[in-house]
């Protein structure tokens, strides 16, 4: 949150005020509105409670400090504002720091207190008087020491990050702790993170507000825990609003969360709980992760395989050319270089055909070998993404079959490759990209699969592994044709989709006509049922009018042999995966994939395999 509301929050609250020390103030227009409240002691503080997501407990409680209810200063902003005018910051901030503690000290709340600091007042206020008299104060108002966490909240560049290193170090001395807040808002340093060392990181909500719905946002949160692990650090979610958010933040493995869902800054800190975010905590069932995109990755050729040919440049005669060609009798083709860099390409095929006639040798053999070259060569950056490349293949220039293409790095030559190695990486390519996000349906492939499964199993939840397969669904391809079976197939997919609830069920696209679900909702049965019907009633549609009269086509079988097919439906076979029975994903993959065959073989909608 940016300091302009994480010093203070925004919520009007009912209590009385509680009065904070007079402070000393500077010369500095000692008429301000500002300095006003500050000499009447009417800043107070409200606190928001901090929750350990593990066992639905209040961990602590931050303090957000308001100004004179009904005033011009009551909010954040205003008060921000008033103390940058005013030039207040220093007393601003030490009478902030000053009230929360005296309110907290006064109430003996169990649990540890987070107060907001930027690190220039930090800084100044251990400088200038040394960490004693900030551990005079902590006592002075009954709080103790090992009981508070200073939230650095400075958003600014830190020009001396070993001077703050050492105010930090001194602050520690006194067993106070130290807390990194907004990490990740575009301010915020992972040096300021790697060389403060804080006990927790408080992640800027921009990446926790509606996580269930962004797969970018979960990414980066688990990168973020690696880092958390590697330090040492627990990590508090910020901005946590929504249930639905919650659920992903808690299977994440965030320690611990804040925000409204868990509860509103109060003069009267939290001592339990809310309701709806214990029920939410309490719930035995894993979430569904948002996938990272609803399109395959585009991925590239970092893996591309090269020919680490010989290279030619303009002063290279044909001679010469025709000696490299022969000792490299299986090169296609030479890069030509001008200082390093490929400019053209010269094709062995057609040099040879020209260099064999009758005198050429003799005539131009010692000419330079530009003369054959061509000037515009396929150049292939190794980063290229696969759609880039996809368009070589399908573009009318198809020199590359013949000439291959160059390879660089960073525009400098690395190599050559050929139109087979080209067609060969891209299939390759696409098909681990299909791997994470099927193509067809984008919905989430085999590695998806596999992960959310193993999280089911970790977790020892106990859920519905359902594989879904297409009847007679080759004879319907081969008859209508590809375009018309994949609308078959995203026909499946819909209805898939329509019978899960995003929040509780999986649903991955295996490859071709399978698909897997992973049902925690109690309801399985009737969702699967409804998928069955709906579906076959719909999939008759994609049947011309005299097949849908018939019943179905006739096509030829797998060994040619022509026979009637009914109309395309579906088989799902089920099997309940009870906590603790399973410890691989495979194992429950190859057990839905029986359930399935075992769903096909009785002509049976859905068909429920015993474990």
């Amino acid at each position: 949150m940016p300091q302009t509301s994480r010093l203070l929050a925004s919520t009007a609250l009912p209590n009385a005020p509680v009065r904070t020390p007079t402070v000393a103030l500077s010369s500095v227009e000692r008429q301000g509105p500002l300095e006003r409240v500050l000499h009447d002691g009417s800043l107070y503080a409200v606190y928001q409670p901090i929750v350990n997501l593990a066992d639905a407990t209040i961990y602590a409680h931050e303090a957000l400090i308001r100004g004179p209810r009904g005033s011009a200063l009551h909010t954040p902003d205003a008060l921000l504002r008033a103390a940058a005018h005013e030039c207040l910051g220093y007393e601003f901030e030490y009478a902030c720091v000053v009230a929360a503690l005296r309110t907290w000290g006064q109430m003996d709340v169990p649990g540890r207190l987070f107060i907001n600091i930027s690190a220039a007042v930090l800084t100044q206020l251990v400088t200038s008087r040394g960490p004693s008299e900030l551990l005079e104060v902590i006592h002075d108002l009954a709080v103790v020491p090992r009981m508070l966490v200073l939230e650095i909240t400075e958003h600014e560049r830190v020009d001396d990050m070993d001077a703050l290193a050492d105010v930090v170090a001194q602050v520690r001395s006194a067993g106070v702790c130290l807390a990194l807040d907004d990490f990740g808002d575009g301010r915020s340093s992972l040096r300021l993170w790697s060389q403060l060392k804080p006990e927790v990181v408080k992640i800027d909500k921009y990446f926790t507000k509606n996580i269930s719905q962004h797969g970018d946002k979960l990414k980066t949160i688990q990168a973020l825990l690696q880092i958390a692990d590697i330090f040492g650090t627990s990590l508090v979610a910020e901005g946590v609003e929504t249930p639905e958010d919650l659920r992903v933040l808690r299977d994440l493995g965030i320690t611990y969360g804040q925000g409204y869902f868990l509860g509103h800054p109060n003069t009267a800190p939290a001592q339990y709980l809310g309701t709806d975010a214990r029920r939410v905590l309490a719930e035995r069932q894993i979430v569904v992760f948002p996938e990272l995109s609803r399109t395959a990755p585009n991925g590239q050729l970092r893996n591309l395989v090269l020919i680490d040919a010989p290279t030619v440049n303009a002063d290279t005669s044909n001679d010469d050319l025709a000696a490299c060609f022969a000792q490299w009798p299986g090169l296609h083709a030479v890069a030509l270089l001008e200082r390093d860099q490929p400019v053209a390409l010269i094709n062995r095929a057609q040099f040879m055909n020209e260099y064999s006639k009758l005198y050429y040798r003799e005539i131009w053999g010692r000419r330079s070998c530009a003369v054959h070259a061509n000037f515009q060569p396929r150049l292939i950056e190794r980063d290229h993404s696969v759609d880039e490349l996809v368009g070589i293949l399908t573009s009318e220039d198809q020199r590359y079959l013949s000439d291959g293409f160059i390879v660089t790095d960073n525009g400098r030559y690395v190599g050559l490759g050929t139109g087979d190695q080209l067609v060969r990486s891209v299939t390759e390519t696409r098909i681990e990209a299909a791997r994470h996000a099927n193509p067809l349906t984008f919905l989430p492939g085999n590695i998806p699969i596999s992960q959310h499964m193993e999280r089911l199993i970790k977790k020892k939840v106990r859920f519905v592994a359902c594989y879904a397969d297409l009847n007679h669904f080759k004879p319907f391809n081969d008859y209508y044709g590809y375009w018309r079976g994949d609308e078959m197939i995203r026909l499946l997919a819909r209805h898939a989709m329509e019978q899960c609830d995003p929040q509780r069920d999986f649903l991955g696209h295996v490859g071709g006509d399978d698909f897997m679900l992973l049902f925690q909702s109690p309801d399985w049965r009737e969702r699967s049922e409804r998928l069955v019907q709906g579906f076959n009633a719909h999939a008759r549609e994609l049947f011309d009018a005299q097949a849908r009269e018939a019943g179905g086509i006739e096509a030829e079988d797998r060994h040619g042999m022509p026979r009637f097919f009914p109309c395309t439906t579906v088989s799902i076979g089920a099997v309940v995966i009870d906590s603790g029975r399973f410890a691989r994903a495979e194992d429950v993959a190859n057990l839905a994939a029986l359930a399935k065959h075992d769903a096909k073989k009785a002509g049976a909608g859905l068909f429920e395999r015993a474990t």
